[in-house]
């Protein structure tokens, strides 16, 4: 696959607040990947944020040359809180953020409340620019994240933006599986990339 052929990039696998799933696009995607590092799924009962923060660090610290990151939903939100403390962004050449949760409104039921996530770090959201590439893959119809409030954080973030019409969440629940789009959206942030 060219998305790591072209430049030799890893390529760094950030969950959300979910368990491990062997049927998650991003397990699969993991599978299919020569390059790739999974930061561990940790679940939502553990809501420390600094401790997922500190998992994307010891990767990335593992790692020579150049990355790419691909989170989804809560890991979307955990990039932003560990691209305000690390040293390492200079590292990444791009990160794709699949349908980032919008943890700033209450969530359904089964995900964490609010009061929980403030808690564990995760509020506020941080909305400064990321200091690399960025491209937010959005749902209009995210049942975690109106498709608004979304492109306004993509926004913040400086992000290119990415319309998927209406996939849910991205998930499993959502029928998502494979996702295929996942790689021609990683091979446009590397081939965009500077050099």
């Amino acid at each position: 696959m060219a998305v790591t052929a072209a430049q030799g990039s890893a390529v760094i696998i950030i969950p959300g607040l979910r368990d491990p799933v062997e049927a998650h696009w991003q397990t699969l995607l993991e599978r299919e990947l020569p390059r790739v590092h999974a930061v561990p799924a940790m679940g939502r009962t553990d809501l420390d944020c600094q401790r997922r923060v500190q998992a994307i660090e010891e990767v990335i610290g593992k790692l020579a040359g150049p990355v790419l990151m691909v989170a989804h939903s809560g890991g979307c939100i955990t990039v932003a809180h560990w691209a305000q403390i690390t040293a390492s962004a200079h590292k990444v050449r791009g990160c794709l953020l699949a349908t980032p949760a919008d943890l700033e409104c209450p969530l359904p039921e089964g995900y964490p409340p609010m009061d929980l996530l403030r808690a564990g770090g995760w509020l506020p959201v941080p909305k400064e620019r990321l200091p690399f590439r960025t491209l937010v893959a959005a749902s209009r119809n995210d049942p975690l994240g109106s498709f608004d409030r979304i492109r306004t954080l993509a926004g913040n973030w400086g992000s290119d933006f990415e319309d998927l019409g209406e996939v849910g969440h991205l998930n499993p629940a959502s029928g998502f599986g494979p996702w295929p789009q996942a790689l021609s959206l990683l091979e446009r942030l590397e081939e965009s990339a500077p050099p």
